[in-house]
């Protein structure tokens, strides 16, 4: 892509962008007050919702760091019995 067909391509995305902010405001059926309330307790919804899942996913990450400590170990501790009865013979 050459420098002036991204310059035009960042033109006409610039226009549509504000052709549709104009449009969004001409045609909103609501004061501005009551969509900014809206969309707030929208994003607190969206917010309390990520909260969880991001606690889900930290619970879930701790029960596999802890699975796979346990392994570790119970590597550790074979290995250390195959190379205590190797030594042994």
């Amino acid at each position: 892509m050459s420098n002036q067909n991204g310059g035009k391509i960042v033109g006409a995305l610039l226009i549509g962008a504000a052709l549709g902010a104009a449009l969004g405001i001409l045609f909103a059926p609501e004061k501005g007050s009551e969509t900014r309330k809206k969309l707030i307790a929208k994003s607190d919804d969206l917010t309390d919702g990520l909260k969880d899942k991001f606690k889900d996913l930290l619970a879930e990450a701790k029960r596999e760091v802890e699975t796979i400590k346990a392994k570790a170990q119970e590597m550790i501790e074979t290995g250390q019995t195959k190379a205590e009865s190797v030594r042994s013979k």
